[in-house]
């Protein structure tokens, strides 16, 4: 069964081209114009074992907000598709990931219920060139086009890269564990028969 999808989004504001595979072994190309977003990007793939190409071009010259934010609503849809009607998958994933002095804790579920519960807050408004506020947009958009309930918060905090390092590295092992095939499921992991 192929679990590897291509999305392209297109308009007026970014056009985005995702390619995912869901059984990758964490190879990344990720280019949207906003480095310290494609680092953390990358941690998501590396952590994930999700093979992601993630190409972006969008107005930055206005801010980074519909980059971010689309690449998150692509990313979103790429993960529905790929995972289509969910047969056989563990369906949940919990993390707790430190990064030094951060402690980030992620748990999702590909439940169908687009919901974000985030408690993740920085002390600066910048991360290199990423708005931090821009985190949040960037996985409520992806709750929202990939259909999971996704809860993330951070437990210690410190220094800004390495909160959000820590965020990322938890959302890539919980999608790691969640997607992941696991021969005692049969069909969707639901008592309703459907995600």
């Amino acid at each position: 069964m192929s679990r590897t999808v291509e999305i392209e989004r297109n308009t007026n504001e970014t056009k985005v081209k995702v390619e995912l595979n869901l059984d990758g072994g964490g190879v990344y190309h990720i280019e949207t114009g906003v480095g310290f977003f494609d680092h953390m990007l990358a941690q998501t793939a590396r952590h994930g074992f999700l093979d992601l190409t993630l190409k972006c071009s969008g107005d930055l010259n206005v801010d980074t907000h519909h980059t971010v934010e689309d690449a998150g609503i692509a990313l979103g849809m790429a993960f529905a598709a790929a995972l289509g009607d969910k047969r056989g998958i563990s369906r949940y994933g919990s993390k707790v990931v430190p990064m030094d002095e951060s402690l980030a804790l992620c748990a999702l579920d590909f439940s169908g219920r687009p919901f974000l519960s985030y408690d993740a807050r920085f002390q600066v408004p910048r991360i290199g060139d990423l708005d931090t506020e821009m985190i949040e947009e960037f996985f409520r958009a992806f709750a929202v086009h990939s259909g999971c309930t996704l809860h993330i918060k951070l437990l210690s905090s410190g220094n800004s890269h390495h909160m959000a390092e820590a965020v990322f590295k938890a959302f890539g092992q919980a999608i790691e564990q969640a997607v992941s095939l696991d021969p005692r499921v049969k069909g969707p992991r639901s008592t309703k028969g459907v995600l």
